[in-house]
This record gives structure tokens, sequence and C-alpha cells, in this order.
């Protein structure tokens, strides 16, 4: 859930983004500064992604954190090293958390329970968070497997999916049990400066992103990442959702809010500046998935038989989930356009094609 399967094509490069930074913080509780009263630091990630970027601005009573890395020891241990280097000498004043996938908030519980502090979010990522984690242990619902089989999975790889069912809360120290509300619009004060809250939805219900006019400063959260695509999909909790159309509608409206000379401070890869050019990048790059997936579909397809239009590298059981839940966003954006028709065969197959 944290990113996408890279959709880069030779026939879309990418923009030629600016990083202002030569190094970067070790991983593990190490800090640099990327403006005034802002830091940066980076807590370890299992998987592909190494590490997970997070932020410290500089409050008189403490540390404003945004965002908090994956629940378990090794965070927590990386969070014990800065508050012994970089950021001693203060606690957390308040925690900002983007949005509720397990490497941004899983660390949430912990560091306001440790310092009195309160969780600040969105609802709408607060209480989802809360329904996926409870989820954990139990085992995979009917429906959930229906969705999958739908899509044209094997029993091999329903197989698969239940015994790794149930594992989003494996991720999330105990959740804190309140929170202050997040809006779309919100001006905060934060290190004495006036913050903006956007939020986009698509790659999760309600992302807040943070905007500092005065330091020309966004915290894009998973929003807009410079050098992979987030992750935008269709789950077996909304079948006929439609993510996609919704993240895409997010980008378009960040361009009209955020201007283009901000430094975007990204939960992965590293800070950078060229914000407009990489969100042209992102939209332009799902239009043309979009592009190819109609011409793909003259003939019946499957949900797992697009898979070579859309991504560039091979999917095998662990990219599987994600490939298919980002190809069903394409696909239900598709048909809410009216350019194709779903058709459920007699085995409970979904097949794609071409509206007539």
């Amino acid at each position: 859930m944290r990113d996408g399967v890279e959709q880069t094509y030779p026939d879309h490069p990418r923009p030629k983004l600016v990083y202002p930074f030569e190094d970067a913080p070790k991983v593990g509780g190490d800090t640099r500064d990327v403006v005034c009263g802002v830091k940066w630091l980076r807590m370890p990630l299992g998987g592909s992604l190494s590490f997970i970027n997070v932020w410290a601005i500089d409050e008189p009573d403490g540390w404003a954190i945004v965002d908090t890395g994956m629940g378990g020891a090794a965070t927590r241990d990386a969070w014990r090293a800065a508050f012994q280097g970089g950021l001693a000498g203060k606690g957390v004043s308040r925690v900002f958390v983007t949005h509720m996938h397990p490497d941004h908030i899983g660390m949430s519980g912990y560091l306001t329970r440790k310092f009195d502090a309160k969780l600040w979010i969105t609802r709408l990522e607060f209480t989802t968070c809360r329904a996926l984690a409870a989820d954990t242990g139990r085992e995979a619902p009917n429906d959930a497997i229906r969705f999958f089989r739908a899509a044209g999975w094997d029993e091999d790889a329903l197989e698969h999916y239940k015994a790794r069912f149930g594992g989003f809360g494996r991720g999330l120290h105990a959740l804190p049990d309140s929170f202050h509300r997040l809006n779309d619009g919100d001006e905060i004060t934060i290190g004495g400066r006036v913050w903006r809250i956007v939020v986009g939805s698509g790659h999760s219900p309600e992302h807040a992103c943070l905007y500092c006019p005065d330091l020309q400063v966004m915290i894009s959260g998973d929003q807009v990442l410079p050098r992979i695509s987030s992750n935008v999909s269709v789950f077996p909790t909304e079948p006929d959702g439609d993510p996609l159309t919704e993240w895409l509608t997010s980008l378009a409206r960040i361009k009209t809010k955020i201007p283009d000379d901000v430094l975007v401070l990204p939960a992965h890869n590293d800070p950078f500046h060229g914000l407009h050019a990489r969100i042209d990048h992102l939209i332009g790059g799902h239009e043309r998935g979009l592009a190819r997936l109609i011409q793909m579909l003259d003939e019946p397809k499957r949900a797992v038989d697009v898979f070579r239009v859309l991504f560039r590298r091979h999917i095998d059981q662990n990219l599987l989930g994600l490939a298919t839940g980002e190809s069903l966003a394409h696909l239900n954006c598709l048909m809410s356009r009216g350019q194709i028709i779903r058709t459920r065969d007699a085995n409970g197959v979904d097949w794609y094609r071409v509206a007539a």
C-alpha cells in the first residue's frame, strides 16, 4: 500500500527535477536541517523501500512531528536515537500524520503517549486506519475472495492472499485513542509560521499535505513523490470505487493551490524542486496508461490480463495485489468515463471490453 508499481515508459520521460541536498540523513535517528526550523529524518522500512522521510518542526514547547514511521522496535530505537541527538532537549508538542498507511501513522501511538501529545490527522484517515487495524488476525472475508477471483486470480494466488490477510495492524503501535481533526484549507500555526492543509485523495481517503507559504515548503506525504508513483488502487471494501479519478483530480487541484517554486518534502526519495512538472508527469503517465489500456480492450480481458500495458516490470506473487488494485483503478476509471464495459461470467470472473 505504500507505493505503486512504476508505470513510466520510454515515450514518457521523467521531468528534470532539482534535488538541492547533496547528502541525506542516515536512516535511524540522524537529522538534517532543510529550511529554518524544519529537520529531516529517515526512519527504517523493510522491503523495496528502505526508509521513509519524516519531519520535525521546531516549536517553543517541543517538536511538531510530521509522519512517524512503521511501528516496531527498529523505528522506536531510531526515535530514541533522534531524541538523544539532533532533537535533544525537547519533547514532542504534537504529531501530524499525512495519512493512515502504517509507514506514516505506525508510531503515532508511541510518540503521543510517550510525550503526552495529540495526534493531528484528517477524520477519514483516522477512522479508516482503525477499521483496517480491526481486521488484524481475522480470516479473509468471502467478499475479498470473490473480489480477487473476479479479477482473475487462480487458486494458488487466493490461498497466498488468505495466508497473509489481516497483517495491516502488525505495522502499527497501538493507535492513539483520540485525535485533532485536520480539514482541507485549515491554516495552522506551527513553529510560529502558518501552514495550510491541502487535502488530496485517491492514494488514501483524505490525505493531508502541509504547505507553508513563508518557508516556500510543502510536506507532500505520498501525494506527490519524485521518482516513484503512489499506489492508487481499488480494494475489496469498495470494489466499484474510482480512486484514480479522485487522484488525478487532486493532483490538478494541488497545482492551483500550491506554487511551483516550493521545496517539496516527500515521504520517499529526496526533497525536490519542480512540483508542477512532476504533477504533469504523473497525470500524463496515467492518461497514457489509460489510452494503452483502451487499445488492448478490443477483445475482452480480465484485470490480470492488462498488467503488461500498465507496468514495465514483471508482476510476481509479491506484487500481484498492488498490480491488481492499480489495474482495477484504471479499469474503473474507464468505466466511469463510459469508455469500457464489464461483464461477469458464470465462474464469477469479470471481463472488460471497449463499449460499443
